[in-house]
């Protein structure tokens, strides 16, 4: 079949984040200028350069997380895995503000290093970051998405050793959780590798 995706694809959900998947999740903590707690899941989350290291995640609304992070120009990217799905998926509530994310969801926040708001303490990693650009993009009409992309540089990196495995961070031990479509998830249970080619030397 093909679509248009302004005149509609006629199936009974729309298939487009199920062909854009799986997604990180990026599980994002916020604290406003006044000290209020925010912990929201984010599916559209990503990295998006190596050096230096950003990353982005894309809100549809002005949500707290992204009022907080213009406040303050800080966030957490916290690691979503298997074992913390349940509590991922309770922090996704729509808590009134002045509500934390933290406690709804049964969630203690570890202290930052570098940037002011706090961590999930049992994530096995964090990527603390400062922000660099917002942007709120535009269709091929020039109307306004109704996303804000926050972008941030990351400044500190926290990583639970037990899931390393000689130096590396093992995928399948910490089973990497990511969003698919619909109300699907899926967590990283196999890993294989494959090399790049390289044109002169085949």
């Amino acid at each position: 079949m093909f679509y248009e995706p302004s005149k509609g694809h006629g199936l009974p959900h729309d298939p487009f984040k199920a062909i854009v998947a799986p997604r990180p999740i990026g599980w994002i903590s916020t604290v406003s200028k006044d000290g209020a707690l925010n912990l929201a899941p984010y599916s559209f989350f990503n990295a998006i350069s190596s050096h230096p290291h950003l990353v982005m995640f894309s809100s549809e609304g002005e949500k707290d997380s992204v009022t907080f992070v213009r406040e303050t120009g800080e966030f957490v990217a916290n690691f979503a895995s298997r074992n913390l799905a349940e509590k991922m998926n309770a922090s996704s509530v729509d808590a009134p503000r002045g509500i934390s994310e933290f406690g709804y969801a049964g969630l203690t926040p570890a202290p930052s290093q570098m940037v002011s708001p706090p961590r999930v303490a049992d994530a096995y990693a964090a990527l603390e970051c400062k922000v660099v650009n917002i942007l709120q993009p535009r269709g091929l009409d020039g109307a306004s998405a109704g996303v804000t992309v926050v972008m941030g540089e990351v400044v500190g990196v926290h990583i639970d050793e037990d899931i390393l495995s000689d130096g590396m961070f093992d995928y399948a031990k910490a089973q990497n959780l990511s969003r698919l479509g619909y109300r699907d998830y899926a967590a990283v249970t196999e890993v294989f590798e494959m090399l790049r080619p390289r044109w002169k030397a085949d």
